[in-house]
């Protein structure tokens, strides 16, 4: 598995560290103007914005001589620069660097998303679209086959959305502002809210949150607050996954500051879901997606040095209980002999340097 150069993981960290900075400066959004008027021999500061079908919006500001207002006007003129050259770090990172950009779609869609405050209320990105950002945390090239994806998973813990009194905008007005044939997708228990919402064209965004009981408690969907009226799917497993996220960036226009789950615990949570997808051809498809990102993450993880990250949520997931061991067994027993021998030399090597015993699932 090719590295991916030191100077292209510096230059994803300072681009994080500046798309962050850029976040709280939301009152006037970069890709809007300020535009002088003069109205009865005075001049004044307007604030152009574009609507999204070649027109604007204009907003007043104040008058052209307030001191406080000629800084914001100067400080915007700086932000604009700096996101000319964020787009430019994007674009080596991705053509050179050997990073990887989402698709449109999923760009867009991610991007409203965190500009309404979804990882601000502590959403976490999940599926391949995480998966997606590892090649810029682990420092290592990704192959594009395991990276496509025709949808985007969002999960939050249900006791932060019920917790943080804040939510993000109506969520299927700030879909149908970036598609207007996104609708929400009736839930297979018949309630009336949706957890997942899909366009024309089959694009789907979904919701998740973790379900620590019996599966047999996994309708209907839960009421999460802080979701714009959306709701979520309780999932099994799902609270391990999304402990301890990392910070990161989605590689799409200027940089999208996200939200993900730790790497080692996306592998480890891999082979357990592997393991309990449906037997039919989707079914099939996606468990084979499952087995192969695993894999691929489990030889980063190796080869960045990894292993004791590996072996310590392993371990915390092995020590869960029966249902969980047999479902990391069954996942193992999906993959390939170069992986099952890439996972054991991993787990041997890190249960040395976390001094703890490690049960091989095979």
């Amino acid at each position: 598995m090719k590295q991916i150069d030191l100077m292209y993981q510096t230059m994803l960290a300072e681009l994080g560290q500046r798309s962050l900075d850029a976040a709280w400066t939301a009152d006037f959004p970069p890709e809007g103007r300020f535009t002088p008027v003069t109205v009865k021999d005075r001049r004044y500061w307007y604030f152009d914005i574009p609507d999204g079908t070649g027109g604007r919006t204009r907003r007043y500001v104040g008058p052209a001589d307030d001191p406080d207002i000629a800084k914001r006007v100067e400080t915007h003129k700086r932000e604009k620069d700096d996101l000319r050259a964020r787009r430019r770090m994007v674009a080596s990172l991705t053509r050179e660097g050997g990073m990887i950009a989402p698709d449109s779609m999923t760009g867009d869609i991610v991007e409203a998303l965190s500009a309404a405050g979804l990882f601000r209320l502590r959403g976490v990105l999940i599926g391949t679209v995480a998966f997606q950002t590892y090649a810029g945390i682990l420092g290592v090239r990704l192959p594009m086959a395991a990276l496509l994806t025709g949808d985007a998973d969002i999960a939050q813990d249900y006791a932060i959305s019920r917790e943080v009194e804040d939510t993000l905008p109506p969520m299927l007005e700030l879909l149908q502002s970036l598609d207007p044939t996104f609708i929400p997708v009736p839930h297979r228990s018949g309630a009336a809210s949706s957890s997942a919402f899909r366009t024309a064209n089959g694009y789907r965004v979904e919701f998740l949150t973790s379900n620590r009981g019996s599966d047999d408690y996994l309708d209907p969907p839960a009421k999460m607050p802080a979701l714009g009226g959306a709701r979520a799917d309780p999932l099994r497993f799902l609270d391990f996954l999304i402990r301890d996220p990392v910070r990161t960036m989605l590689l799409h226009k200027s940089g999208v500051p996200v939200t993900v789950p730790a790497p080692e615990r996306y592998a480890v949570h891999k082979l357990i879901v592997a393991s309990r997808r449906h037997n039919n051809v989707q079914g099939a498809a996606k468990r084979d997606k499952d087995i192969r990102q695993a894999e691929l993450l489990f030889e980063a993880l190796q080869q960045t040095r990894r292993a004791s990250d590996l072996a310590l949520v392993y371990n915390e997931a092995w020590e869960r209980g029966p249902q969980w061991q047999e479902a990391i067994r069954a996942g193992a027993g999906m993959m390939r002999e170069e992986g099952l021998d890439r996972l054991r030399d991993c787990l041997t090597y890190g249960a040395i340097q976390i001094g703890e015993d490690i049960t091989m699932p095979f």
